[in-house]
């Protein structure tokens, strides 16, 4: 028998926070995201995991979390399985340049799980704009930040996070495979990578293969089947009529997010998104 979690016993004071800076987060939208929510739910299940903001102030325990990009996968599964392996290597780490692209020229391949968990938290705390992003081929190509004493290494709240955890079920999939272990009642938060504002402003590259028009179509599919089924769904997505379209048969709530990763200083600030729900 499956024991509805409430809101408010789940919504905790002082969570972990998310390890990854991640194009857009959502730390400063955790309010207006949880008061969609439902005021119970059996399962929690978080298919585009990325920095994990929205799981991590929530703080559920009983959650599937997953995500299509495989290395950010075996970061998560690290910081729970091996957390004391993982910040020891941390530690060994330094914010130099002619180091950093040593490290990031290693290939994933040739390293154990703890490695390859810490190259990616040590590229992403110290390469440029807390960027992650792949080429066609998989391989990490975010330059250099050139930070002054940047922190690689939070070792209080990586404890934290493998505390948080502990009970959480992994999964390296594409956000389409979820439909078959959902079941009603249960909660589904999807932040895809958004539909772009222009044509130059698209970034998905994310993991290899990227999410295009062809994708959003079909993720506007499931949410609908999901729906149908009695499933709770809230879902983040840019503020545009292609958006607005697809998802024109539920709530639609617009809201406004800062944005600070972009390749030019003045194209970041205020960017329109949109919340949706599905009951």
């Amino acid at each position: 028998m499956t024991v509805a979690l409430k809101k408010s016993e789940v919504l905790l004071e002082k969570p972990a926070k998310p390890f990854l800076k991640w194009a857009g987060g959502k730390t400063q939208l955790l309010p207006e995201i949880y008061k969609l929510f439902p005021k119970s739910f059996n399962r929690y299940h978080e298919p585009f995991v990325g920095g994990g903001a929205v799981f991590f102030g929530l703080g559920p325990s009983g959650c599937t979390l997953s995500d299509v990009n495989g290395d950010l996968i075996n970061t998560y599964r690290i910081i729970r399985d091996d957390v004391g392996g993982l910040i020891k290597l941390l530690k060994e780490h330094r914010a130099e340049e002619e180091y950093y692209y040593r490290v990031r020229s290693l290939k994933v391949a040739n390293l154990n799980d703890t490695e390859a968990a810490a190259r990616i938290i040590y590229l992403n705390r110290t390469c440029f704009n807390g960027l992650y992003r792949v080429n066609r081929r998989g391989e990490f190509n975010v330059p250099f930040g050139k930070y002054v004493n940047p922190r690689i290494c939070n070792e209080e709240n990586l404890y934290k996070v493998s505390a948080r955890l502990k009970k959480v079920k992994l999964r390296h999939e594409s956000v389409f495979d979820i439909a078959r272990r959902v079941r009603r009642n249960d909660l589904v938060y999807f932040d895809p990578p958004y539909d772009p504002l222009s044509k130059t402003s698209s970034f998905t590259s994310y993991a290899k293969g990227g999410f295009g028009d062809e994708e959003q179509i079909r993720l506007a599919k499931l949410v609908r089947r999901l729906a149908d089924r009695g499933v709770n769904v809230v879902l983040s997505n840019s503020d545009t009529p292609f958006i607005r379209e697809l998802y024109k048969d539920f709530k639609i709530k617009g809201v406004y997010a800062r944005r600070a990763i972009n390749s030019r200083a003045n194209r970041r600030g205020p960017v329109g998104e949109v919340l949706v729900t599905t009951r």
